[in-house]
Formats: C-alpha cells, sequence, structure tokens
C-alpha cells in the first residue's frame, strides 16, 4: 500500500505589504501643505511679504541705505514669523482637521509621518527664504537705479547661510510646538510667547542678575542664535548654540513624539 501524504494549505495567511516609500509620504505630505485655501495663501504671502518689504524699502529707505543688507532685514522679519507658523500647521493639521486617523491607518508608523512633514516643512522653509532673497536681489538693484546710487552687495554667501540656518532653527521650534501640543491655535500663541514674551523676560533678568547674564547664552534658545543673524559665530558660540538647542528643541521634540506615538487618534 502505497502512503498518502495530505499537504494541508492554511487558506487564513494574512498576506503581506510592502512599506510605502518615504518619498511618496514627502510628496503627499507636501501635496497637504497646499490643499485647503488657508495653507496655500499662507505659503503665497511669504513672496507677497517679501515684495511689499522691498516695494517699502525703495520708497521710504534714504538713498545711503539702499543697500541688500537693508532689504534682508526688511524682508527677513515677515519670513521669521510666517515660517513657523507654517511648520505648525503642517503638524496640527492632523488634529484640527481631524485627517489623523486616516493618514496613520494608511501609514501605521506614525514616526515615518512626522519626519516626512519635518522634510517638507524644511523644504518650504529654504526654497521660501531662497525666493525672499532673490526678490530682495532684484528690488536692491532697481531701488538703487531709480535712486540714481551704487548697488551694494554687503551680505555674503556665508552670511546668508547663516540666516537661513537661524530661520531653520526658528521653523523647527514650531514645528516642535505643534508635535508638543497637537493644537493649532496653543502651538501658534506658545511660539509668539516664546519669541517674544519669553525674549523681553530673559533680557530684562540677564540685565538685573549677573548670574543669570553669564549662563544665558548658554540656556536662551533665542539669545544663542542672534550670532546666526550677524553673520560671525565662534566656536564657543556654537558650542552654546547646541547646548540651549538640545533644552529648547531636541527635549520637547522628543516628549512630543513620543506623545503622539502612544495617543489615541480620533
Amino acid at each position: 500500500m502505497t502512503a498518502t501524504t495530505v499537504e494541508t494549505v492554511d487558506t487564513h495567511a494574512r498576506p503581506t505589504f510592502s512599506a510605502i516609500p518615504l518619498s511618496r509620504v514627502v510628496s503627499v505630505e507636501l501635496r497637504k501643505m497646499f490643499d485647503t485655501r488657508s495653507g496655500f495663501w499662507l505659503l503665497c504671502s511669504i513672496g507677497i511679504l517679501a515684495t511689499l518689504a522691498t516695494g517699502a524699502v525703495i520708497l521710504f529707505a534714504p538713498d545711503s541705505e539702499l543697500t541688500y543688507e537693508t532689504f534682508a532685514t526688511a524682508i527677513g522679519f515677515p519670513i521669521a514669523v510666517v515660517l513657523p507658523i507654517i511648520a505648525v500647521l503642517s503638524v496640527t493639521s492632523e488634529w484640527s482637521q481631524r485627517t489623523g486617523l486616516s493618514t496613520f491607518t494608511f501609514v501605521p508608523n506614525r514616526g515615518r509621518v512626522i519626519a516626512a512633514k519635518a522634510i517638507c516643512a524644511i523644504g518650504v522653509g529654504v526654497v521660501s527664504m531662497v525666493l525672499a532673497a532673490a526678490i530682495g536681489a532684484v528690488g536692491n538693484v532697481v531701488g538703487t537705479a531709480i535712486a540714481g546710487v551704487d548697488t551694494v552687495w554687503n551680505v555674503s554667501l556665508l552670511e546668508l547661510g547663516l540666516i537661513v540656518l537661524a530661520n531653520v532653527l526658528g521653523l523647527l521650534v514650531g514645528f516642535m510646538l505643534g508635535v508638543l501640543l497637537r493644537n493649532s491655535a496653543a502651538a501658534i500663541v506658545a511660539y509668539f510667547v516664546y519669541s517674544f514674551v519669553l525674549s523681553v523676560m530673559t533680557e530684562l533678568l540677564a540685565g538685573l542678575q549677573d548670574w543669570f547674564a553669564d549662563i544665558r547664552p548658554w540656556v536662551d534658545f533665542n539669545y544663542s542664535q542672534a550670532p546666526l543673524f550677524e553673520g560671525s559665530v565662534s566656536v564657543e558660540q556654537w558650542t552654546q548654540l547646541g547646548v540651549a538647542s538640545v533644552f529648547w528643541l531636541v527635549i520637547p521634540l522628543a516628549i512630543g513624539l513620543r506623545i503622539v506615538m502612544r495617543s489615541e487618534v480620533k
């Protein structure tokens, strides 16, 4: 008698799917930043504000002040305000617009989604600053031609790169607050308190207390970023910036990421 072997087939085996590539997640997150009217016009406001600031310099600045540094300074303030708001909304939209459930269903690894959002926010920020710098350069040429004075390019590529880095760090603070709070209004208010109220308080404290004035560059992230805008950073100042960023950026972001990973999405 010949033995018969019966092979059992598991009809209940779960299918396996390959993970969605990070590049595709980034492209989706980038498209989501432009999808809503508020997001679209917020991004457009960068070019609009840069153009308005450039026009204001041409119209109201004295001829002796028509330099590229003047245009860069005028453009830099609105850019420094708008970019962190864009970073905040890129994160908090998942909770404020209640899209988080579908997003984290398609991409269960929440860390990859947050990483894609960070890549998009930094990319948009850098491109926006390059566009703003180009608008300022055009304004410098046009403004000096109208005034009949020499065109002065008194901002080097190194100085421009440091300014971009400073704005990216400000953008990352907004991104961190978005991850930590996951509420648009709360994160935006927290950013303005951090940028303006806290800066005034630390300035007053440094003026009144010598001990705080000594440690301020190590614990005040806003203050430690100032040399980046000045275009010259020493080794000690780089170290101070790194230490301050650990307290104000790395640790809060790590806490926010842990909360995002463990919280229930509704």
